[in-house]
């Protein structure tokens, strides 16, 4: 049988085959040992075969299979630091969700989501959420954050889970297609998925006054059907995103603004830091290129996400 994979809580996986029928499943011993370097082999939105335990009278099943992705997104392993995590596969968009404060997202946890998201062939679209929160001096700063990426070429759309506005925009999006919701904890992505379709009734916390981050519920990745053509697949709220598996010379490729200057650049090996003739060096003189996009870039070049394990979960 073949199923699709809606909830992994890391021994036994939710598969959903086409007919509608859903089987609990665990998996082999020897998916953990087929050079797979990850401590999830299997994630939510991969699509696999299993065979049904005849032992027991219950519905549960083997996976012995699992198909070709055509994407996925990772993580560092939190205890495991040359092992990644595998968030979901086969996902059609991401949409990252953005508060100013309360809590605050740094433009360097956007970057390196973004990065990470890019190198994987996956659509981002940003949300800026809360926006019936803040005053003008705050909601400028959303137009300005939204201005920036919207120049690198990123959909950006201001939302608000409490009064709805724009929902309707984020919904003709997700129409046909998996989407992906990420974020910091607290960043309302419960709220507003509870106002997108609220049967689903995803459980929600308020932020934490003393630390200013939000105390969320979900502990794994789960898919969910929508009444209106669309599959979510909800995920824990984190702390930081942490970069796997680049190179050097690939990690400036996913900063789009920055692959197009790359041509331009006097070696073909240009790492954008000290090389003559830097093109992309000229576009940040030139007030071109945000100085906190290649903050940001440096800082992964650099791999200060090793060194300040941006990579942990928030309930880890």
């Amino acid at each position: 049988m073949t199923g699709l994979v809606y909830k992994s809580t890391g021994s036994w996986y939710t598969v959903k085959t086409q007919l509608g029928d859903i089987y609990e499943c665990r998996i082999k011993g020897k998916f953990r040992i087929k050079g797979i370097k990850s401590t999830n082999p299997i994630a939510v939105g991969d699509v696999v075969d299993f065979e049904l335990e005849t032992d027991n009278n219950k519905d549960t099943g083997v996976i012995n299979y699992i198909h070709d992705r055509t994407n996925y997104i990772v993580r560092k392993s939190v205890n495991l630091s040359k092992q990644t995590h595998i968030i979901s596969a086969n996902i059609d968009q991401v949409f990252l969700m953005i508060t100013i404060n309360n809590p605050p997202t740094l433009t360097s946890f956007i970057d390196r989501f973004l990065v990470t998201a890019n190198a994987y062939a996956i659509k981002t679209v940003l949300l800026f959420n809360k926006i019936d929160t803040y005053d003008q001096e705050t909601l400028n700063e959303v137009k300005y954050l939204a201005h920036v990426y919207r120049k690198i070429g990123y959909q950006c759309i201001g939302v608000s889970a409490k009064t709805g506005k724009n929902i309707d925009k984020v919904k003709s999006l997700m129409h046909g297609k998996v989407s992906m919701f990420s974020g910091h904890s607290g960043v309302g992505k419960s709220t507003l998925l509870n106002y997108i379709e609220p049967t689903l009734n995803i459980k929600t916390k308020e932020i934490s006054t003393q630390h200013m981050q939000g105390q969320h519920t979900t502990t794994f990745a789960e898919m969910f059907d929508l009444s209106f053509g669309a599959k979510i697949i909800d995920t824990p709220g984190i702390k930081g995103f942490g970069v796997v598996d680049m190179e050097k010379e690939e990690i400036g490729d996913y900063f789009p603004e920055f692959f197009k200057l790359k041509q331009d650049c006097k070696f073909n090996n240009c790492l954008h830091v000290k090389e003559p003739k830097c093109a992309v060096k000229q576009a940040l003189d030139n007030e071109e290129i945000e100085f906190s996009r290649y903050r940001s870039y440096l800082q992964i070049l650099e791999g200060e996400n090793e060194h300040y394990r941006t990579d942990i979960w928030d309930n880890n």
